[in-house]
Formats: C-alpha cells, sequence, structure tokens
C-alpha cells in the first residue's frame, strides 16, 4: 500500500514538474501550452497501471499535437488542449526543430496505440514524453 501510494505521488509529481521545466526555453505561446499537456499526458500514460488507459492518454497526446482538424485527432477522447491552439505542430510552424521532434513524438504516440502490453506501452510513452521535451526547448 504505501509502494504504490510513494508511485502514485511520484508520478503526480512529475506531471506537474514537466510543464514548468518545459517553459525554461523553445516554444513559446499556444504551442508550449499544447506541447505542455501533451507532456503531462505522455506521463500519465507513463504511470497508468493498466493498458487501456495508458492508450487513452496516448490519445490525449496524439489529439494536443494535431488539433482538431489534424490527420489522427479522434473526437472520441478527451481533447485536453481545447481551445489552447490548432495543435501543437501547426502552431510550432515556422520552428523546423521543434516541428520535427512534435512529428517524431506523434510517431511514437501512433506506435504506442499499437502495443499490446503495459510495458510496451510505457516505453513508447517515455520515448514520446523524452521527443516532446526536446520539442519544448527548441
Amino acid at each position: 500500500m504505501t509502494c504504490k501510494l510513494a508511485q502514485r505521488i511520484s508520478t503526480v509529481l512529475l506531471v506537474l514538474a514537466l510543464p514548468i521545466a518545459a517553459q525554461a526555453a523553445g516554444l513559446s505561446g499556444a504551442a508550449l501550452k499544447q506541447t505542455d499537456t501533451a507532456i503531462a499526458h505522455a506521463g500519465m500514460a507513463l504511470g497508468a497501471k493498466e493498458l487501456k488507459i495508458a492508450h487513452m492518454h496516448l490519445h490525449h497526446v496524439i489529439n494536443c499535437l494535431v488539433g482538431p482538424k489534424g490527420k489522427g485527432f479522434n473526437m472520441h477522447y478527451l481533447d485536453p488542449c481545447k481551445g489552447m491552439g490548432q495543435g501543437a505542430i501547426v502552431d510550432a510552424m515556422g520552428n523546423a526543430q521543434a516541428e520535427t521532434d512534435l512529428h517524431g513524438a506523434l510517431q511514437q504516440a501512433e506506435m504506442g496505440l499499437k502495443t499490446t502490453t503495459l510495458t510496451a506501452a510505457h516505453a513508447d510513452a517515455q520515448q514520446v514524453m523524452k521527443t516532446l521535451r526536446s520539442a519544448a526547448a527548441q
């Protein structure tokens, strides 16, 4: 019980700290807000205890990256970036390295949706977080 509580607290702290770290440099405005939110949901996917929950949060990441008009947007899942912009990829246009990283994170999240084990989903979520952090720093 204590171990599970400590693990959940660690996950929550990680999710809360990531957006702050992303704001230190790089993206700004709508692209940064959406990237921060995608990072938070990648963290939630990483902390998920069930595969379907990990997949749900990876869908949230994708929705934040592509925006409501983008390819891959799934209206059956929450859009945690609703009202923040047109999608991090669209809103990062003009920042070539950030765009490259955001597209890479999108591909990784899509791969994560195809996983059949929680361990594999966690690995993809971790890679998504790493790539999104890189994008936020561009």
